[in-house]
């Protein structure tokens, strides 16, 4: 059932051990409460990554609620999911916006573009599933390939956290981070699961608190105070203009006071090159593995077969990726935030999920709150990114271990640690004219091509997943 709902009992109660299946609902008042949860509990990664990917958190959030709209269609209601931000395309969209001039319009419309293909081939990938079986993705993706892409896409960040947000106020980056930890650590609850969000607000809080009480701090803000070899100014920012260190208050409002209450997100089409949807198809790995991960997780928790439904929510990630890149938002993926707050509540209704994404478009209607997500500090971002990656890059050893991969095969270790390694570096390999692979993208391709390559030169065929040899 796509929509329309049955109503759960006397729609206020449970009993001990019941559930709300995905097709039934509470009283209406209490679904609206259920949805707000959910618009919360995806809030804080939503709009962070937008921030550090450079792209409008505005736009992000308001289509997250479009795509998750789609989503459900997409899978005809059998599988609740809230499609948020993605983190995965963070380095890819970083490398693409170091290679085509920053943070600008033009590098904008080129990293959503490249997105929108991504999000084309996950759907070409989720069709491949839906009639072929899940099997297919197992034999050409196993667990210590997947295991190895998620880890360095987290851990291909590193240097983001260390040369951008970090030195532009490592106190308050401290700060925040420790805050983070204390209170995803000491919150076992619905707070310790948004520990991100009140980590960011904790340290924008403490970055007004310190320019009212000590001034502006001195650090490079990039794309700010560009100077030549000379010291002189200069137009942009290159190899030989760079961003200096200035004193500047950490916080400004000057755009949150002058934008509307409510209006139009800024909306921009996509622009299309070849080496920057290189960039970020390695992503395409991980989202296939979330949303595998995902629907497995649902089924577990509600007790009913949405096996055959795998196929058709990738198909729905990929679908709601391509719409929200098209004018100008962020990749999306199916958020385990949201599991989280469906296995405390035992609340698994869709229609859930639909208030949470009407509320998500209609926050997307309020520029002002876009402004002032825009105006998080840097070191702030520091603090919640250097977490946020580090824990993305652990899923990918917890995959791992969950399938006991077994890392005295070479087979498995030779590949896998050079991939990781050239992720993390980040390595720049020069291909021709204008073409280079870096990072992510080089590292994956060494991960799934020198995986596969050795496996058959050895003449081993691939272990089934879980096995001892991954």
């Amino acid at each position: 059932m796509v929509l329309g709902w049955t109503k759960h009992g006397d729609g206020k109660h449970l009993a001990p051990g019941e559930v709300v299946r995905p097709d039934e609902r509470l009283s209406w008042p209490r679904m609206v409460g259920f949805g707000a949860q959910h618009v919360i509990a995806m809030f804080g990664a939503t709009f962070v990554f937008p921030l550090v990917m450079g792209l409008d958190p505005n736009v992000a959030v308001m289509m997250s609620g479009v795509a998750t709209i789609l989503f459900l269609l997409i899978v005809k209601g059998k599988v609740p999911s809230y499609l948020g931000t993605s983190a995965s395309f963070v380095g890819g969209v970083l490398a693409i916006r170091a290679a085509y001039g920053g943070d600008t319009a033009g590098a904008d419309a080129i990293v959503t573009g490249a997105i929108l293909v991504a999000g084309f081939v996950l759907a070409l990938a989720g069709l491949a599933v839906h009639f072929l079986g899940v099997q297919i993705i197992h034999r050409v993706f196993p667990p210590v390939v997947t295991g190895a892409v998620v880890m360095l896409i987290g851990f291909g960040l590193a240097y983001v956290v260390a040369d951008v947000y970090w030195p532009q106020d490592h106190w308050v980056a401290l700060i925040t981070m420790l805050v983070t930890f204390l209170v995803i650590v000491l919150f076992k609850g619905f707070v310790g699961r948004i520990g991100v969000l009140v980590g960011l607000v904790a340290g924008f809080v403490l970055s007004w608190v310190l320019d009212k009480a000590a001034g502006p701090v001195t650090s490079v803000l990039p794309g700010a105070n560009l100077r030549d070899a000379a010291g002189a100014s200069c137009p942009a920012e290159g190899t030989y203009c760079v961003a200096t260190a200035f004193p500047h208050d950490r916080v400004n409002f000057d755009s949150v006071a002058s934008a509307p209450w409510f209006g139009v997100p800024n909306f921009h089409a996509p622009d299309f090159k070849t080496s920057a949807v290189l960039l970020v198809l390695p992503a395409v790995i991980a989202l296939i593995a979330e949303n595998i991960g995902h629907v497995k997780a649902v089924g577990e928790m509600t007790g009913t077969d949405v096996d055959p439904y795998v196929g058709r929510a990738v198909v729905a990630d990929g679908v709601g990726t391509m719409v929200a890149s098209a004018v100008g938002g962020s990749p999306t993926t199916t958020y385990a935030e949201n599991i989280g707050v469906m296995a405390a509540t035992k609340v698994y209704s869709t229609a859930a999920y639909y208030i949470a994404a009407i509320i998500a478009i209609l926050f997307g209607l309020c520029p002002k709150f876009g402004a002032l997500v825009a105006a998080t500090p840097g070191g702030v971002l520091g603090g919640v990114t250097v977490i946020l990656y580090g824990m993305i890059g652990l899923l990918g050893a917890k995959i791992w271990i969950e399938n006991r991969v077994d890392f005295s095969d070479p087979v498995n270790m030779v590949p896998i640690g050079a991939g990781i390694i050239l992720a993390i570096g980040p390595v720049s390999h020069f291909i021709g004219g204008d073409f280079t692979l870096e990072g992510i993208a080089l590292g994956t391709i060494v991960v799934l091509g020198g995986y596969h390559l050795l496996r058959a030169i050895a003449g081993r065929p691939a272990r089934p997943v879980g096995s001892e040899a991954g």
